[in-house]
């Protein structure tokens, strides 16, 4: 079960192709064998307002959020981001900041519906 979460400034969208970049960060967490390919779930969501830095809203962004259910260790965490980062890149490399966090939800207090 991750949770790849994609965050953009507005005017990404105009310079990248955010559902390619979306698909291609999902096919690589299917096949990294750390997940069972049914628990992943990726979205992306634009941020119509933002400020960075002295710059305000002139510098563009994209912010990559993988949660993950406490228990992996950080070695296996920074494999995670070593592997979404080139591809990240790749696809925005004229975006001013690219930036990854991954992070851990509690087991003990994520629920899912057993629908």
């Amino acid at each position: 079960m991750p949770h790849l979460k994609l965050e953009f400034a507005d005017p990404v969208a105009e310079r990248v192709n955010v559902a390619a970049l979306l698909e291609d960060l999902h096919q690589s967490l299917l096949t990294c064998g750390v997940f069972e390919p049914a628990s992943v779930k990726s979205r992306a969501y634009p941020c119509h307002q933002w400020q960075v830095g002295e710059g305000g809203d002139a510098h563009n962004f994209i912010h990559l959020e993988l949660a993950l259910l406490s228990g992996r260790d950080d070695d296996c965490k920074r494999g995670l981001a070593e592997r979404l980062m080139p591809l990240l890149e790749q696809h925005a490399a004229t975006i001013d900041s690219l930036t990854i966090e991954i992070r851990d939800m509690e087991s003990d207090t994520y629920l899912k519906s057993k629908r």
